[in-house]
């Protein structure tokens, strides 16, 4: 009897995002999240608002940790019950709020808009370059997820569905991106903690995931050298050298976090 309840328990529970969603499977894999952050990485870069990232000194000192810290709030989001999504979305929002006191400033809602649109693109962007193209109604289901993401968090103005969003998105791209001194001190950050040929890695990465406007802002090539290597590299995620293939493309002190993000959160 008590094994029933627990059962029933188990399956009434909700969660943030349901186990069916596109969004989950996405999210489930270490190769895929990387490239969303790579092209993340190089769209924060530019955009306008990007002296917040500067504010509390952390993004300039240890980005890559800073990525790993972000990729953690994103899947506890992605993979929880609805009320611990809900914690995790509340904590950034305070996050974000006692640095806008600190500063005696308001983070812009537009700059707000650009991450969560960041996060559909790259989800989307990522997903089709290493496994298949996604349908409209999975394209919408990655909408849906990071909308209700954005609403947690009283984001204003935003599309309520993805066409709306492929026309914000663009009004996003040409309003609110700009190479500034941030944006190349950023770069010498990554460059400085990646090493030489890692951050070769990184740029070419970033060519396969990034919108034009932001490859043309950055003066990239329209034709990253890695593309011939991308079918190659889904070959060898079937004989499992794919693992051993992250390993030497990331910093050693970030083979624990790497290993994780194959791993499902309980």
């Amino acid at each position: 009897m008590q094994g029933k309840k627990f059962l029933n328990f188990v399956c009434d529970m909700k969660f943030f995002v349901d186990k069916a969603s596109i969004v989950r499977k996405i999210w489930s894999k270490s190769d895929t999240i990387l490239f969303i952050f790579a092209g993340s990485a190089a769209e924060f870069a530019l955009n306008k608002a990007v002296d917040w990232l500067y504010y509390t000194g952390k993004i300039p000192t240890d980005p890559i940790g800073r990525l790993f810290s972000t990729v953690e709030y994103a899947r506890e989001i992605v993979f929880s019950q609805e009320e611990d999504a809900f914690a995790a979305i509340d904590k950034i929002t305070s996050i974000h709020s006692d640095i806008e006191k600190s500063r005696g400033a308001s983070i812009p809602d537009w700059a707000y808009r650009d991450v969560l649109f960041m996060l559909i693109h790259y989800s989307i962007a990522a997903f089709e370059l290493l496994e298949r193209k996604l349908t409209p109604a999975e394209k919408q289901d990655v909408f849906d997820v990071f909308y209700r993401v954005g609403s947690r968090m009283r984001i204003k103005n935003l599309p309520s569905n993805y066409n709306e969003w492929l026309i914000a998105r663009e009004q996003h791209l040409k309003n609110d991106l700009k190479k500034s001194n941030y944006t190349i001190d950023l770069y010498k950050q990554y460059n400085r903690q990646l090493g030489f040929v890692r951050y070769k890695i990184l740029l070419e990465s970033q060519i396969l995931v990034a919108p034009k406007q932001v490859k043309q802002k950055l003066g990239f090539k329209k034709f990253s050298l890695l593309a011939p290597a991308v079918p190659l590299y889904k070959l060898s995620r079937n004989i499992k050298l794919d693992r051993l293939l992250k390993a030497l493309l990331l910093p050693k002190e970030y083979k624990s976090q790497i290993k994780a993000l194959d791993i499902i959160p309980a």
